[in-house]
């Protein structure tokens, strides 16, 4: 659980970008590569990690991801020049795109099929909590200028939870079985991944990926700045809105697991999407505290679900290519990436967030034609 806690520093990318954007006065384009640099790993490690898993083994694979992680982390500590900043993105980008390829198949191999499907629901939830805990740490930092590093101060402490699980884990015997012989080399791999592409609804479900997480990168790192154009906050109290963001989709997801034990999951994805829907609505013209935080906390609550559901009906749609579908999907996470470049030149091009949120408002319209086409399949 420890390491679930670990995967979750990678949402401290979307606050930490803010608090660089004023430190170093940087525009949002330029702010914004940061995040960027942290998801476009996602396209290029997901499938080697496979590869590589079958080599060391799962827990020696989570242990890189660890000591790359824990590397990102020091860098901040020492020093914000950019450059470097952009080093720091890149490994924790890289280590976090490695953790979640290999943390739940070490899952598996730890409960041995006996109770994996809930503890990998649990340690999401865990994954969460380090995903809100970020803005309040990193706002409290910077009030108080504890430890003398101020909004930094969440980097130290990040640090020293992933020193803690990184020696707990290695401390930690786990059998696992043997990794099969037969491996494919990895242009192969990569090839009958990207073949799937041909399939259409497998397309359509990659895209929507894209579009989930570059909503989710993208809110993180725009809220705050809503909140500092419209009604002058400055940033450390602007930065308690990705907290609200986080806190709703953890929600969304822990009350969709029980929702969809009652409604078909394509019926729940339009209920998820409408919210997204009323959300955009909301921060096209909210102007108010509150009109504002409860447009972000509906786009969390509405963004907690959809990841699952696509993923599940593209796994349905080609049966016998589990694995190649999984890892086309997980490639998808590079939306994090793309969303975020868009969106800091859209807001520069416009000289208002209103850029940001419209280029938002295309990934939540995908979503909606997303869920009209698959009214077409056969459920």
């Amino acid at each position: 659980m420890l390491c679930f806690f670990a995967m979750g520093f990678v949402d401290l990318v979307g606050i930490a970008s803010n608090y660089v954007k004023a430190d170093l006065n940087l525009s949002d384009s330029m702010a914004n590569t940061l995040p960027s640099l942290v998801f476009l790993w996602f396209l290029i490690f997901s499938i080697p990690t496979s590869l590589l898993m079958n080599k060391i083994g799962r827990k020696n694979t989570v242990l890189v991801s660890l000591v790359m992680t824990l590397a990102s982390l020091l860098v901040p500590i020492f020093t914000l020049d950019f450059t470097m900043l952009l080093l720091s993105f890149s490994l924790l980008g890289i280590g976090n795109a490695i953790m979640q390829t290999s943390l739940n198949p070490l899952v598996d191999s730890v409960m041995k099929g006996g109770a994996s499907a809930s503890t990998l629901t649990f340690g999401q939830f865990i994954k969460s909590i380090a995903s809100f805990l970020a803005p309040i740490i990193a706002s409290w930092g910077a009030t108080t200028n504890a430890f003398g590093f101020g909004w930094r101060a969440l980097y130290p402490i990040y640090l020293g939870v992933g020193v803690l699980a990184t020696l707990l884990l290695f401390g930690t015997r786990i059998n696992e079985a043997p990794a099969t012989q037969e491996q494919k080399p990895v242009g192969e791999q990569f090839a009958g991944c990207f073949a799937l592409l041909k399939n259409p609804f497998v397309l359509l479900c990659f895209l929507a990926i894209v579009c989930h997480v570059g909503i989710d990168v993208g809110i993180s790192v725009t809220a705050p700045k809503v909140l500092m154009e419209r009604l002058g906050m400055n940033l450390n109290d602007a930065a308690y809105i990705a907290t609200v963001y986080f806190v709703a989709k953890a929600a969304g997801s822990f009350s969709g697991s029980f929702i969809m034990k009652f409604l078909k999951d394509w019926s729940f994805l339009f209920v998820s999407v409408a919210m997204m829907l009323i959300a955009l609505v909301g921060l096209y013209v909210g102007s108010t505290q509150w009109e504002i935080y409860g447009a972000v906390a509906l786009m969390g609550f509405g963004n907690g679900n959809p990841f699952s559901i696509v993923f599940a009906r593209a796994l349905a749609a080609v049966p016998d290519k589990k694995n190649e579908v999984s890892g086309l999907l997980i490639m998808g996470i590079c939306g994090g990436a793309v969303f975020p470049m868009l969106m800091g030149a859209a807001s520069d091009a416009v000289g208002s967030q209103a850029g940001a949120i419209a280029v938002v408002s295309v990934g939540v319209l995908y979503l909606l034609g997303y869920w009209m086409t698959g009214l077409r399949r056969k459920s």
